[in-house]
């Protein structure tokens, strides 16, 4: 589902830019240039309908109701299995309502604000399921599963995609010379392709997105010893993979984002629409965004965006193995729908994660991290860790020499450029600058002892004889 926003308030809105200059200092001590939220042109007549009330009496009541039913009415069955399923699902259903009514609201507001509180009150639910499973064993986790899905709970068969890597067989086969590449197109095609369209709307950066991408293939050739089914052939990864599926998705997410910053959101009340065909189409629009916000994300205009990207793309990369990870340590098969509901769901909590943090690395007044991001955070490195906890011996098999040689080459590129992008360019360029300045004091100097006019006893003079003359009585 596409991210969208809300308007913004004036004291958000109003924003200065603070210039970066050449002196050294100001470089590097200073806080980094600040940028004003990119807002699409809204205009609304601020109706406000019956169904964008609080209703917080309302589910209270109509929440008692239902208690009242269970506890006097309701016939008690004896089945404890049952009756603890019931229970927790009870417990989950309270706290969701109590967040759709008490929570504060997230910067989206579309199709409903109840919706995102929601979305928060379930990533609190999913994080405390997570912590729950980081305190137990693998085994008794996997056992858990089966209480969801008997099939569950069986070791999956190892499965790997590099058995034949020829990509045009010239022998004659029913399904063509290209057969083993169309035997590749299966059903994840369209996973692929609709997941980086996701992301593209959530990131919206499209150079950050190829950058994840392509990292992400060179995720899977480092660690193919771990997980067989990162082993791919090349022209699975580099073709199919990151030209094709991430590739296509990408694109139509970049050209639903130039629509959707270049449109103007025009939202006027239902009772206030006369026919009956506007109207329905006024009740579709509830569902796409109030506005849009372009992001912006200037990684090298200062050492701590610089950071914060690569921190982005980090996380991003981590939640993208977690999944495969999860799966394999606790046996769930890849078109379960555990696996599927996981990826869903997470949709909408990444794109209020990266909306509330792109908010807290642009806004000066905000101060804090969203309460949603601090729940995605919270849910991604707990993953990390019940995969540490539950497979630490995976984790320590070592790729081969050549990989590891090509990540320690790689760290060290962004480290000397690092270094040298935000310390020693600016140096130099301070040095530069003093330089010429000293130059330049240097000619001034010489200009004034050859000028009799530009000698201070004289100037002094002829400034003390102006002084009579405008005023007789100074002495």
């Amino acid at each position: 589902m596409p991210a969208h926003t809300s308007d913004m308030s004036p004291a958000f809105e109003d924003r200065s830019q603070s210039s970066s200059g050449d002196d050294y200092e100001l470089e590097t001590t200073s806080e980094p240039p600040v940028h004003p939220l990119k807002v699409a042109t809204v205009i609304d007549d601020g109706t406000k309908s019956f169904f964008w009330r609080a209703h917080s009496v309302t589910v209270l009541i109509c929440m008692l109701a239902v208690f009242l039913y269970v506890a006097l009415v309701e016939d008690t069955v004896n089945d404890t299995s049952f009756n603890t399923k019931r229970g927790i699902l009870a417990c989950i259903v309270v706290f969701c309502l109590w967040g759709m009514t008490q929570a504060k609201d997230g910067p989206f507001t579309r199709p409903h604000p109840a919706f995102w509180r929601l979305v928060l009150c379930l990533s609190v639910v999913y994080e405390l399921a997570l912590v729950y499973v980081l305190f137990q064993s693998r085994d008794d986790t996997r056992q858990l599963l089966t209480h969801f899905d008997p099939k569950l709970g069986k070791v999956l068969p190892e499965q790997s995609y590099a058995e034949d890597c020829t990509f045009y067989d010239p022998q004659p086969h029913p399904n063509g010379h290209l057969h083993n590449f169309w035997k590749k197109c299966d059903v994840f095609i369209w996973g692929h392709l609709l997941g980086w369209f996701a992301k593209m709307l959530i990131i919206r950066d499209y150079w950050l997105c190829n950058v994840i991408s392509i990292l992400f293939e060179i995720m899977e050739y480092t660690l193919e010893h771990q997980l067989p089914n990162f082993a791919e052939c090349w022209w699975d990864h580099w073709i199919l993979d990151a030209l094709v599926c991430n590739g296509l998705g990408i694109w139509l997410g970049m050209k639903t984002l130039n629509y959707l910053n270049a449109h103007t959101y025009h939202w006027r009340g239902l009772w206030s629409i006369p026919t009956y065909s506007g109207k329905l189409k006024r009740m579709v629009m509830q569902f796409t965004p109030y506005s849009w916000t372009e992001y912006e994300w200037h990684p090298f205009e200062s050492l701590s965006r610089w950071i914060y990207v690569i921190l982005l793309v980090s996380i991003f990369l981590l939640a993208e193995l977690n999944c495969f990870y999860l799966k394999f340590v606790l046996w769930i098969p890849p078109p379960h729908i555990i696996n599927i509901l996981r990826l869903v769901f997470l949709c909408p909590v990444g794109a209020v994660t990266v909306r509330e943090s792109y908010q807290y690395l642009n806004v000066p007044h905000c101060e804090k991290l969203g309460q949603q991001a601090w729940v995605a955070l919270a849910i991604i490195f707990t993953e990390a860790l019940i995969v540490v906890k539950f497979d630490l011996p995976l984790l320590l098999q070592l790729p081969p020499p050549g990989v590891i040689l090509f990540w320690v080459a790689f760290g060290l590129v962004i480290l000397a450029w690092t270094l040298y992008y935000f310390f020693l360019r600016p140096y130099q360029r301070y040095k530069r600058k003093q330089l010429k300045e000293r130059h330049s004091r240097r000619k001034g100097g010489v200009a004034t002892r050859s000028d009799p006019s530009d000698d201070p006893s004289v100037t002094n003079g002829r400034y003390r004889a102006r002084l009579r003359t405008r005023s007789p009585n100074v002495h």
